[in-house]
């Protein structure tokens, strides 16, 4: 597990990761954008007199992608930026179009740049934003008609047939990109939960500790956290089978959460062994809680092979900053504790190592 330094940083570097990987797709699809400009005014595609505004253009088009690209002017990738960089591609192609043909330009495709590059990066929402900017840009255009023909049918369907490619592409991109996104966050979610109790696992977990003890020791907040143990799995598992022991570990995690806030963190660590973190939680709130927690549990008597089998649980406490100042230091110290308890006769809590907190004969 990564210590406080680096769980500051946790799970923000992992979504950074993600837009420095999307904005490098980008910026290949602005300069095949600039490329494919650049080719149409080299072979003679633009006449003579729009030549040295379009060489302007692409000039400055070229210095605006470096200044995104290589001046480090945004110490971080955000998705702000990608829909900046977007509009700029926007400008240009107008640009372009309005110095080759307008509508009739063979560029005009150059339009379906924008609209891919913000499904794949900024989602629908966006993407339906682009594409009315894109259609404005078509009545800006094709503003050289006269009135009459701006009114009539026939004037309405052409605008119609030359932008429904626009709006396709669109909805088909977005739907692909989503599809895409969700089936990322289900493998990721599966990557980081249990498959059994449905907590997070060790993975899921050290993502969200890193962050939230990150934010302690940033604002010199109180954290505890537990190390809970069940004491009698193993003898479920002889006698009853595997498949008992899954039901009590289900069943031990319902005990669990049922002491736990909203904002408190459970997991996995595997086996038998869980993990509780308790943000804004002091020494003496963790004891209170791992107290609760044991009470719970042992009270829960699961009925197997047609009889009542009680558990128990042995509780390691470990409080930031008095008991470690770091999250792996917090963890070695609460797990010490664990042991402690399980070695002092079960069924207890230890939140300080050779003090074992008071509890009632094991169950």
């Amino acid at each position: 597990m990564a210590s406080a330094d680096q769980g500051t940083n946790g799970s923000v570097s992992i979504e950074q990761e993600e837009l420095r990987g999307i904005s490098r797709s980008v910026a290949e699809i602005e300069w095949l954008l600039l490329v494919v400009v650049l080719l149409y005014h080299v072979f003679g595609g633009i006449e003579a007199d729009d030549k040295p505004v379009i060489a302007f253009a692409m000039v400055l088009y070229a210095m605006c992608v470096m200044g995104f690209r290589y001046a480090h002017f945004f110490k971080r990738e955000s998705r702000w930026k990608l829909a900046v960089e977007t509009w700029i591609m926007t400008a240009f192609i107008t640009w372009a179009l309005w110095h080759t043909g307008r509508l009739d330009s063979p560029l005009l495709n150059s339009y379906l740049l924008v609209i891919i590059t913000s499904a794949l990066a900024l989602g629908k929402l966006t993407t339906l934003l682009e594409l009315a900017l894109i259609a404005a840009c078509f009545m800006f255009l094709g503003g050289q008609s006269s009135a009459l023909e701006l009114i009539s049918l026939k004037h309405a369907a052409g605008i119609f047939a030359q932008f429904a490619p626009f709006v396709l592409v669109a909805y088909i991109t977005t739907m692909f990109a989503s599809d895409i996104r969700y089936g990322l966050s289900k493998v990721k979610l599966l990557s980081e939960t249990d498959e059994l109790t449905s907590t997070l696992n060790r993975r899921g977990f050290a993502i969200v500790a890193d962050r939230l003890f990150g934010q302690a020791t940033r604002y010199n907040r109180a954290m505890s956290l537990l190390v809970i143990d069940c004491d009698n799995l193993k003898r479920v598992n002889d006698d009853h089978g595997h498949k008992a022991g899954d039901t009590l570990l289900t069943s031990l995690v319902k005990s669990i959460q049922g002491q736990l806030r909203h904002t408190d963190v459970l997991a996995r660590q595997g086996g038998d062994e869980f993990l509780v973190l308790l943000p804004e939680t002091p020494a003496a709130g963790a004891l209170d809680v791992a107290e609760r927690i044991r009470e719970a549990v042992s009270a829960n008597a699961l009925a197997l092979g047609g009889k009542l089998v009680s558990t128990t649980v042995s509780i390691g406490a470990a409080s930031y900053p008095q008991d470690g100042s770091t999250l792996d230091l917090l963890l070695a110290h609460a797990d010490r504790n664990m042991y402690q308890a399980k070695q002092a006769g079960r069924n207890r809590v230890v939140q300080q190592a050779g003090k074992p907190a008071p509890s009632p004969q094991n169950g």
